[in-house]
């Protein structure tokens, strides 16, 4: 999926607190891609390396060095995020339920990445099976991330906003 959908979903699934934590949020659930995609395109831009694969429009994961391809290993992978979710629980005395929007980035991303275009490592070290779906730059898949994610925050917002109108009409008529 791709950044702004992944910080959409986080803030609306994870964020729901108030502004800090829907930033927060959002944050974590782009942080899989920032610490790869991100970090490389970065290094490309100070030209300390090569960005191969834009000539297609877009590069593909293996046309990543070697480091690049580990970390979006890493970074991709529900084993990692098990392990690292369970490690801040287990610290934290309690789960730290802002850090599974790091999650929602994996499980999203395994039915809208292809081969061809990163696919998600999500049982990386284990394995490396890697699931060939529909590539969330093809408009069905955006078109139905749009409706879902305009769903989501309708549902979020709509309550708040029948509570402010409840609120404000049983002010005025206490006067």
């Amino acid at each position: 999926m791709d950044f702004v959908s992944h910080a959409l979903w986080g803030g609306v699934s994870f964020g729901r607190k108030n502004k800090r934590t829907y930033l927060l949020a959002a944050g974590i659930s782009i942080l899989p891609d920032i610490l790869t995609e991100g970090l490389f395109f970065g290094l490309y831009l100070l030209h300390i390396g090569n960005m191969p694969g834009w000539q297609n429009g877009h590069p593909n994961i293996t046309d990543y060095p070697a480091f690049a391809q580990n970390l979006y290993n890493i970074t991709h992978s529900l084993i990692i995020f098990a392990v690292v979710f369970a490690l801040v629980w287990v610290l934290n005395k309690k789960p730290i339920w802002i850090t599974a929007a790091w999650g929602l980035h994996i499980l999203i991303d395994i039915p809208t990445h292809s081969l061809a275009l990163f696919p998600t490592p999500f049982l990386w070290p284990l394995s490396n099976l890697r699931v060939d779906g529909i590539g969330w730059d093809n408009p069905l898949i955006l078109g139905i991330d749009m409706l879902l994610l305009t769903a989501s925050y309708m549902l979020w917002f709509l309550p708040g906003y029948r509570r402010k109108r409840k609120f404000v009409s049983n002010k005025t008529n206490t006067y």
